[in-house]
């Protein structure tokens, strides 16, 4: 076993020890009472099954048939979203077959973060997570539930799905996706046309021809962003049907796949065979594993802030420490892009998944003892399912990867450590994700030019004011000044000046997108600069000192001159701003009670 996996697992179970035991006595608890519609009054029992047909209320009620709560992130906003439309109806039919009854027990809010970038929508994305959670919490409270589908796939929605599962830990939950989209016009010649259009060398019309070929069908978006990297995740994780991350939406064994579920959560109730509720089979080892998997695939960034906090609903203590720490011993074994050429239909050709989750149970780099809403554990996740006539099967891929561009094995990695580093100075804790981003430029040493908006940094750049080295330091953008929105629109004209030859990397107590790519940028910078950090005492024209290697991120400032410095506040009229139009009122609590990144951006502790 990997000494590096074993070390920091090992940290991880004592320093959570006080939260999860409480936590899993909360569930003990919970698991030892009597069904719900047994222990419900009269009236309560008739509130809860009063639209159902007859047939299905006599199954609850005299059968004391298995019930299945269904909460959807359904809606037709979403690309990836709009194929849950008719998942219902399929596992109805299929619970139906088998004896057991369903309900969808509520929907959660569901938005696109390629929709809002760079709009006043986007400082709700990273609070939509919790609020997701909160909604799963609604949907499951009614209390009837012998287990629970959760239809989810993108950024915010799948932890948010997870948070809220978890704290009804008692529940056996199964993760349905849906898959991604059909490849379109290629991640990288997207990327050209953006910083084209960042140059003012293509118009909108050509822009939007691009996008609109990029992201062209139902399904998730095909770059290795945030919704993707959530479904290898769940997989390294066994909280889905064995290789269902990447089948496309509309085909004929993503329906197969979708049925599979229904049996699956009905053998782990508690009257199944192998009774496996979600809070116990998402314990200290299964949060590591997915860690690894984040890491060995070069996946989001959003991750280190997402994975904080549902460890945290499971009573787990985690810290971008231990992300750092396995990132270090863990090969990394995928490029798909941005930190590739390929896509995720290629990834899943190539190998996927599976192949990813047998090199690193082979080379000893996963927990493989741990529990899975499948039988044959964490192994049945190296294999692939295929129909025979209409049978599901599954198979064993083959030895070698289907394209070693894209996938290799843990004795051939594309390098030996993962693709994130932890920065520490006098700035403060902020993760980078170097995989992407080219050797050459894994330091960088320049001029502060400090913003406190991204328009800001957008305008200058079409100015030609950023025509030079520089680092770019976008600051007041963290969870408590406006929601720690996603600067996305700030990598074409970073990389067109890069491109240039200018050295550039952006520092930030922002998110960069799931997609961060080659540009170095020292991101979620804890603590952010409205709650007293560091990065609030920048001037333009200090040297900023970042450094992948050594894993450092200094003002090279004098120290004594540093800590007499008045740190800088959040203009008044950019507050009130933040605070305003378009829900962000909604959303105050939130802002004011949240946590640091480091501490996953938590509104509900």
């Amino acid at each position: 076993m990997n000494a590096t996996l074993n070390a920091v697992t090992q940290r991880i179970q004592e320093r959570s020890a006080s939260l999860r035991g409480d936590y899993l006595a909360r569930i003990a608890k919970l698991s030892g009472r009597q069904r719900g519609f047994e222990r419900m009054g009269c009236a309560n029992v008739a509130h809860a099954v009063a639209a159902l047909p007859s047939n299905d209320k006599r199954r609850i009620v005299a059968e004391t048939a298995p019930h299945l709560g269904v909460v959807t992130a359904y809606n037709d906003m979403l690309s990836a979203h709009q194929p849950y439309e008719s998942y219902p109806a399929q596992i109805r039919a299929e619970a139906h077959r088998l004896g057991a009854t369903v309900q969808v027990a509520g929907g959660v809010p569901a938005m696109c973060d390629g929709v809002t970038q760079g709009l006043p929508g986007m400082e709700l994305s990273l609070f939509s997570r919790d609020t997701i959670a909160m909604a799963t919490a609604v949907a499951l409270t009614h209390d009837v539930f012998d287990a629970a589908l959760l239809l989810g796939v993108c950024d915010k929605i799948v932890p948010g799905l997870l948070i809220g599962a978890l704290h009804f830990g008692h529940l056996p939950c199964v993760f349905v996706p849906a898959g991604p989209m059909s490849s379109g016009l290629s991640n990288n010649a997207k990327a050209k046309v953006r910083e084209q259009a960042a140059q003012g060398l293509v118009g909108r019309e050509e822009l939007l021809q691009a996008e609109s070929a990029a992201y062209h069908g139902p399904g998730t978006c095909t770059f290795y962003g945030t919704a993707n990297s959530n479904q290898m995740l769940l997989e390294a994780m066994g909280l889905h049907v064995p290789g269902t991350a990447f089948v496309h939406p509309h085909a004929h064994l993503r329906e197969a796949l979708t049925r599979q579920a229904v049996s699956t959560v009905l053998g782990i109730t508690q009257r199944g065979p192998r009774y496996t509720p979600i809070g116990r089979l998402v314990d200290e080892r299964v949060i590591v594993n997915a860690m690894v998997a984040l890491l060995a695939t070069g996946g989001s960034t959003n991750h280190l802030i997402h994975w904080v906090a549902v460890a945290r609903a499971a009573g787990i203590s985690i810290d971008w420490t231990d992300f750092a720490d396995l990132s270090a011993g863990v090969p990394l074994l995928a490029r798909v892009y941005p930190n590739g050429s390929a896509d995720v239909n290629q990834f899943q050709a190539a190998g996927g998944p599976g192949f990813v989750l047998r090199e690193l149970l082979d080379s000893g780099a996963l927990h493989p003892d741990v529990a899975t809403v499948h039988a044959d554990g964490l192994r049945a996740y190296t294999q692939v399912p295929a129909l025979a006539g209409e049978a599901l099967r599954w198979q064993a891929l083959p030895a070698a990867s289907g394209d070693s561009s894209i996938v290799r094995p843990a004795a051939e990695p594309f390098s030996a450590t993962g693709g994130l580093r932890l920065l520490q100075g006098n700035l403060g804790r902020a993760v980078i994700k170097t995989s992407a981003v080219p050797d050459d430029r894994h330091v960088v040493e320049a001029p502060a030019r400090v913003f406190e908006t991204q328009e800001a940094l957008q305008r200058a750049f079409k100015a030609g004011e950023l025509e030079r080295d520089f680092v770019a330091v976008v600051r007041f953008q963290g969870p408590r000044a406006n929601g720690m929105p996603e600067l996305h629109k700030l990598t074409p004209p970073l990389a067109v000046l890069q491109g240039k030859g200018f050295r550039v990397a952006l520092v930030t107590d922002g998110r960069m997108s799931g997609a961060s790519g080659k540009v170095p940028a020292a991101i979620h910078i804890s603590p952010e600069a409205l709650a007293g950090g560091a990065l609030a005492r920048v001037r333009d024209g200090d040297i900023i000192r970042l450094d992948a290697v050594t894993g450092t991120l200094d003002a090279q400032v004098d120290a004594a001159e540093w800590a007499a410095r008045v740190p800088a506040t959040l203009d008044p009229a950019e507050a009130e701003t933040n605070a305003h139009d378009l829900g962000r009122e909604l959303f105050g609590g939130m802002r004011r009670n949240v946590t640091s990144a480091e501490e996953g951006a938590v509104t509900w502790l």
